[in-house]
């Protein structure tokens, strides 16, 4: 089968008419289906209720505790919490802080220190004027939003089969107003690529100008594997300590994504001076964090890393056949008309679909007048702006299949009337 735009124009207008049927038979069904945020559906939620039984009173009371969790103090988090992290991360527990429900939180709060106290023994960034952050597109918005709340100014940087691309960002950095990166390194959102082993290693060594530059790690699915053979994302800590630059990331991470998004426990790992730094903060913001639940993640999963991996394999049960669904309706009904691209990721949240140039704003309405809501066209990109006008972020997790292949379908209507569109204009 020819490409659409191999297509005469009354090839066009034949099949833009057969589409717009389509479309309307749809849009008179009233649908009203949301695949606009990656959250875990009720069936995921449903997995994590044994965590609200894990700690009656008369449990508590039968504890061997270093401490009363249920008081004041213990700032960075109950010990056993930040050993629970550092084995995922494969980190040492004490460069591991535990935070409350979003790392989004934590992360916001040591951008707030850069900008306001500082970083490295540095000027605050807010005394610095104008300072830069390098961001990977298609990338995170509420990445973007931190930065934009700061009027931090952002700069794109295209993201390849590997990760970011490296050459881009290698003569960037000589700017010393660059003050960092923000960095999904294992199945970035949205792209699910994952950064290969000479990406981790060009991050790790690199010399920017700014001695407080700052990398964002943000590992936030770090375990969300979707197949038996998963990408394997190399311990960015160990490569920095070749060049003597464990400062220069600070990784995050929670179980957003694996117990209950909204009542989850988040931490970040760090070098001993970010750690000192972070900490020195943290004892003027709170007294400490939810201990009791840290306790009750812990419990739940007896304190051991494996056990947190293999809880993994059954949201996997959930998650997989879904992504897999939305690939396979991709390939047949969008592959044969040339008319978009997307990578099928090994595990994340998300499917990162590029239209023809200059459309994606209008599948996005065309979908959106049919019932189906996605994520604002343009949210992958700094500013709102996406500059080609063409990717989409696809949140398949939600919805239960049936309401999720149905929206697909709707969608890959609405990519190739606009296609048409286009192509007729």
């Amino acid at each position: 089968m020819k490409k659409i735009s191999e297509f005469s124009r009354d090839e066009l207008l034949s099949l833009k008419s057969e589409l717009e049927s389509q479309y309307n038979e749809f849009k008179a069904k009233g649908l009203k289906l949301d695949m606009s945020r990656g959250k875990p559906s009720k069936d995921q939620l449903d997995m994590s209720d044994g965590l609200l039984d894990t700690l009656s009173s008369e449990e508590y009371e039968k504890l061997s505790l270093p401490s009363d969790y249920r008081n004041y103090g213990i700032l960075l988090g109950i010990p056993e919490c930040r050993k629970l992290f550092a084995d995922i991360l494969g980190v040492d527990a004490e460069n591991v802080i535990i935070g409350g429900t979003a790392s989004l939180t934590l992360m916001f709060d040591f951008i707030t220190q850069c900008m306001v106290s500082g970083i490295g023994g540095c000027e605050p960034w807010l005394k610095q004027g104008g300072v830069k952050f390098l961001c990977p597109v298609p990338g995170y918005d509420r990445h973007f939003g931190i930065c934009e709340y700061y009027g931090i100014e952002m700069i794109n940087i295209p993201m390849n089969e590997n990760g970011p691309d490296m050459d881009i960002i290698e003569e960037l950095i000589r700017d010393e107003k660059i003050k960092g990166m923000f960095c999904v390194p294992k199945y970035s959102n949205p792209t699910g690529i994952t950064y290969s082993d000479e990406t981790v290693r060009r991050i790790a060594a690199m010399k920017p100008a700014a001695k407080d530059f700052r990398i964002i790690w943000d590992n936030a699915y770090c375990i969300h594997d979707l197949t038996d053979t998963p990408d394997k994302l190399l311990n960015i800590f160990d490569e920095l300590k070749k060049y003597g630059n464990e400062d220069m990331v600070v990784e995050f991470c929670s179980t957003s994504k694996i117990t209950f998004p909204g009542s989850g426990v988040s931490a970040l790992a760090a070098s001993d001076s970010n750690i000192k730094e972070i900490e020195n903060r943290m004892k003027y913001q709170t007294i400490s964090q939810d201990k009791l639940n840290q306790l009750r993640h812990v419990k739940y999963f007896d304190g051991k890393a494996e056990n947190v991996i293999a809880y993994m394999e059954k949201h996997k049960e959930h998650l997989a056949p879904k992504f897999d669904a939305v690939c396979e309706m991709f390939e047949k009904e969008l592959g044969p008309f040339g008319v978009a691209s997307w990578h099928k990721p090994n595990g994340g949240y998300f499917i990162s679909l590029d239209v023809m140039k200059g459309t994606a704003k209008r599948v996005g309405e065309l979908c959106r007048q049919a019932g189906v809501v996605l994520t604002t066209v343009g949210a992958t990109y700094p500013y709102g702006e996406d500059p080609e006008d063409k990717n989409i972020r696809i949140a398949p997790s939600l919805p239960p299949v049936s309401e999720l292949m149905t929206a697909t379908q709707l969608l890959c209507i609405c990519v190739k009337l606009a296609a048409c569109e286009a192509l007729l204009k």
